[in-house]
């Protein structure tokens, strides 16, 4: 009983958490665009994510698999929390930028302990269904964050949006606090203080174990390839949204709430189902549809086609997810995962750096709608590529059930 009631608060701190995030993320973008009218200009907010994972995921993977993630989690939350407070209050553009990227430090250390954490208070037997609840969650905080976030621009401004998400981090921090510790115990050799030659040998076992386990590496790869183009395409939807089909602000609010019940929809397949779908046919299916979802997207020509383009991205988007994220819990020991994970997505982030900085310039040197075409047809050749990638036998036998 005390599992599903632990299940249920982990889950209640994910939805909360990401409404606000939703709400915190249309509102920034929009007081961006606003402020400097530039495209390019939001292209730089969402390099902030991965510029900040560089800087503190070179050491947090090491801190992560050796410190009490519950903790962690705690003042990650709390902290966020209290740069968002500040973003309001700030006298310059530049000063906004530097409360971004403040939150994005802690966002990109809370995904690996948040992920440390859920794997070690979930059995792996109810892994997939947790995960396709945890996408669900998500998904309602999709649907509901945007609509929150239209409603307050329509009775205030962006920034009153922007103390909602504060609250919602302070919510957030306060449902960590009832769930358990995972980790009571804790080796003396875990203990040792963060040095640059501890850094050093975590850097080799995670080659060692990359190098000893390509096809869990090249899986984990894909992934974060999906990411990136993912990523890098969506830091030109709002300019897409607002410059080149004319949404008002609220019915960009609207538009990201049909993606949310596009995830809500392809969630409760993948709750229901889970005893039926194959990890497989969960990372080819959701990752070839997805990226066709963006080509659709960039090719739309007004509210109603921008809509189904959505909800198709967000329907096929919590099948990639529920698999991928089952499968790297699955076969990357927790021992590591920190380390793995938190190294894997510098290079990640190496890449969103360099696609977004192209994505932008280019539509600010041509048209959106042409390099978000080219961007989804390159995401469509790494989706050919990922379903070559598992559906041969000797892969099956890796990641079917």
């Amino acid at each position: 009983m005390n599992h599903y009631k632990y299940s249920l608060l982990l889950l209640g701190g994910i939805g909360i958490s990401n409404i606000g995030g939703w709400v915190y993320l249309i509102a920034l973008n929009l007081i961006i665009l606003k402020e400097t009218g530039s495209p390019f200009a939001v292209a730089l907010l969402y390099m902030l994510s991965p510029i900040a994972t560089i800087f503190s995921n070179l050491w947090a993977g090491s801190l992560v698999d050796r410190i009490n993630s519950r903790r962690l989690m705690l003042c990650l939350d709390m902290a966020r929390a209290v740069c968002i407070a500040i973003i309001p209050i700030s006298p310059s553009m530049l000063a906004i930028y530097l409360l971004a990227f403040m939150i994005n430090i802690g966002s990109a250390m809370f995904e690996p302990t948040s992920m440390v954490y859920m794997t070690k208070l979930i059995p792996k037997e109810n892994r997939q269904r947790f995960n396709a609840l945890r996408s669900f969650i998500n998904s309602c905080g999709t649907l509901l964050g945007p609509t929150i976030a239209g409603f307050l621009f329509w009775l205030g401004t962006p920034y009153t949006a922007i103390y909602v998400n504060a609250l919602a981090l302070f919510l957030s921090a306060l449902l960590i606090t009832f769930l358990p510790n995972v980790d009571s115990t804790v080796k003396s050799a875990d203990k040792q203080k963060l040095s640059w030659q501890m850094i050093k040998r975590d850097f080799h076992s995670v080659y060692q174990f990359s190098k000893s386990n390509l096809f869990i590496t090249k899986i984990y790869l894909l992934f974060c390839g999906m990411t990136i183009f993912m990523t890098a395409i969506d830091s030109l939807e709002a300019a897409f949204a607002k410059e080149v089909i004319s949404l008002s602000d609220t019915n960009y609010g609207f538009l990201l709430s049909i993606f949310g019940i596009g995830i809500i929809l392809g969630s409760m397949i993948n709750t229901f189902f889970a005893d039926q779908l194959q990890i497989n046919l969960l990372i080819r299916f959701g990752t070839a549809i997805t990226s066709i979802g963006y080509l659709m997207l960039y090719s739309s020509q007004g509210f109603i086609s921008a809509s189904i383009s959505t909800f198709i991205i967000g329907f096929a988007l919590t099948f990639a997810n529920t698999g991928y994220l089952t499968f790297y819990q699955n076969h990357v020991p927790v021992t590591m995962m920190g380390r793995f994970g938190s190294l894997f997505s510098i290079v990640e982030a190496v890449f969103i750096i360099l696609l977004t900085a192209v994505i932008g310039l280019s539509a600010e040197l041509t048209s959106i709608r042409s390099v978000g075409w080219i961007g989804s047809l390159s995401f469509i050749l790494l989706a050919i590529f990922t379903w070559r990638s598992v559906v041969g036998k000797s892969n099956n036998t890796v990641i079917a059930k």
